[in-house]
C-alpha cells in the first residue's frame, strides 16, 4: 500500500469514527443511560485518528510531490486546530460538555467529507 493510498483508505475511518462519537455524545446529552466513560476514550480515538490523518497527508506530499488541492489541505488542518479547540473549551462549557463534543464531532466528520470531496 501506497502512502497516498493509506492516506485516501484512513479518511474513511477518520470520517466514520468522527460522526460516531459525535452522535454518542449528542445522545449522551439527553440520555444519561448511554453516558459512559468509553466515550471518551472513543472520542479521543476519532480525534487522534485526524492527526494521523494529517500526518499521512503531509507525507503524501512531502515524499511523492502529488499537490493535493489547496483547500485539501486546509480542511485537513482546520479539523487539526478544531480537534485543540473543542478540547480546550471543555472547562468552560462543563454544563453543555455533550453538546460540545457532540456538534465538534460531527463538524469534525464534515470536514473529513468536504476534503475528501475535493479530491474526487
Amino acid at each position: 500500500m501506497t502512502l497516498l493510498e493509506a492516506h485516501q483508505w484512513w479518511a474513511w475511518p477518520v470520517i466514520v469514527s468522527n460522526g460516531v462519537v459525535g452522535a454518542w455524545a449528542l445522545a449522551a446529552h439527553w440520555w444519561p443511560v448511554v453516558r459512559h466513560r468509553a466515550l471518551w476514550w472513543c472520542t479521543a480515538a476519532a480525534e487522534m485518528a485526524i492527526a494521523g490523518q494529517v500526518v499521512l497527508g503531509v507525507a503524501v506530499q512531502s515524499r511523492t510531490g502529488i499537490e493535493a488541492p489547496q483547500f485539501h489541505v486546509f480542511y485537513g488542518f482546520v479539523a487539526l486546530i478544531s480537534v485543540g479547540l473543542i478540547y480546550s473549551y471543555r472547562q468552560q462549557m462543563k454544563q453543555h460538555v455533550y453538546l460540545l463534543y457532540g456538534f465538534g464531532g460531527l463538524f469534525l466528520m464534515g470536514l473529513g467529507i468536504r476534503a475528501m470531496l475535493l479530491t474526487s
